[in-house]
């Protein structure tokens, strides 16, 4: 599920790699399905490498992405555009073990803005990305 989707510094939204050439990715956004190029001086992330400080250790995004899921029966989580307090006491029910010294606001504005922009695509098939982060511990 999160294979291949890309978070890009400087760019709002998600891209799914479609291609890459010599020396660049080419990227297509889920938001507004438009292509262009990311060249190696990005920064750019792939969702699947990606964690969430807990009390515990990290949690992979895919396990996030799923606890929310189950909180809202496959609909749309919290806008991203929500109070602080909101977000917070959101992030607190879906993963009540997240460290509040380390997870900033803005970590969870773009955690509940990926989740929308994947459930709009309709990209959050998790079981068996949640299976292979399991197997992998």
């Amino acid at each position: 599920m999160l294979k291949g989707i890309l978070a890009i510094a400087g760019h709002s939204g998600l891209f799914k790699m479609v291609s890459n050439s010599k020396n660049a990715l080419i990227v297509e956004s889920l938001i507004d399905k438009k292509r262009m190029a990311a060249y190696a001086s990005s920064k750019i992330s792939a969702l699947e490498d990606i964690a969430i400080f807990t009390e515990e250790g990290d949690v992979q995004l895919a396990v996030v992405f799923k606890s929310i899921k189950e909180k809202e029966n496959g609909g749309q989580a919290i806008s991203h555009k929500a109070s602080g307090t909101e977000l917070k006491a959101y992030m607190a029910d879906v993963l009540p073990s997240y460290d509040e010294d380390r997870v900033y606001v803005s970590d969870m504005k773009k955690v509940f803005q990926w989740y929308n922009i994947l459930q709009e695509n309709n990209l959050l098939d998790l079981e068996e990305t949640v299976e292979e982060v399991k197997e992998e511990e």
